[in-house]
């Protein structure tokens, strides 16, 4: 499904009624990393289950140089009052942490719930921004397929590209689908994400915060660090899973999203 949404074509899966739960993807793949997910809950018959497409991902339009976390938050925002929907739980990984960390400031009564999975609340040092501007160079000079190999010893672990080559074939695919000037404007654009941490405290909405246990960009040991400054934050560890826990770890990953939606979200 598309829809046409603070002026660009965005693209997004809509199934199911009930509670709300939008999905925010990773960078830099696309709303396809959640079907496993989306397809779980599904048939649980209890969810709204919405995915979307970032701009210059997947099946979306990209209009701009510097895609902001802030401009996400609005489509996000957008494709809510498309749907007809005052408010959802917000399911993030990665970026899509970074977007619900700026969804919250932006529109804090909207939000029923978070789950932040293999993300974090602070910005970038100078040094990742720098990071950040050699991979969107990258992406600009040598296309996409680069940005992979680069990417996904990052995003996985080791075992699972070992073990179960077909995961980073999956990954793989995922990225294959973005546009180099989607992959540099995100890039830029988190780069320039605000500081989350003073949000921490004030969130009053139940959170899951879910990390891989091999996780090297947003290790557990940060996990545990910012989920005990929120007041009604759950941890839950994802064994034998890296920075793409729901990819490396679909069941465990289900299963404790699945429980904390249900055990912590009042259904409509």
């Amino acid at each position: 499904m598309n829809a046409r949404l603070n002026g660009v074509q965005i693209a997004y899966d809509d199934h199911g009624a009930g509670l709300p739960v939008l999905f925010l993807h990773a960078f830099p793949l696309n709303r396809r990393m959640w079907q496993g997910e989306m397809e779980g809950l599904l048939r649980e018959g209890r969810y709204r289950l919405v995915a979307l497409d970032w701009r210059g991902f997947g099946e979306s339009e990209i209009d701009r140089e510097i895609l902001t976390m802030e401009t996400l938050a609005d489509d996000v925002a957008a494709l809510m009052d498309w749907l007809g929907m005052d408010g959802a739980v917000l399911c993030g990984l990665s970026m899509g942490g970074y977007v619900a960390f700026a969804f919250l400031r932006k529109y804090p009564q909207r939000v029923r719930g978070l789950i932040l999975a293999d993300t974090r609340p602070e910005p970038d040092s100078e040094e990742g921004k720098a990071n950040r501007e050699q991979l969107a160079r990258l992406a600009e000079t040598r296309g996409v397929e680069a940005v992979a190999d680069l990417q996904i010893p990052r995003l996985l672990s080791e075992e699972t590209r070992r073990q179960r080559p077909e995961v980073e074939a999956q990954v793989r695919r995922l990225i294959a689908a973005a546009t180099p000037r989607g992959i540099a404007a995100a890039s830029r654009g988190m780069a320039q994400r605000a500081d989350a941490r003073e949000l921490l405290p004030t969130i009053r909405c139940p959170v899951l915060v879910v990390v891989g246990e091999l996780d090297q960009l947003s290790p557990p040991s940060l996990a545990r660090e910012y989920a005990a400054r929120i007041p009604q934050a759950q941890l839950q560890v994802i064994p034998r899973a890296a920075h793409l826990s729901n990819l490396e770890q679909p069941q465990a990953f289900l299963d404790t999203v699945s429980a904390f939606l249900r055990s912590s979200i009042p259904a409509l």
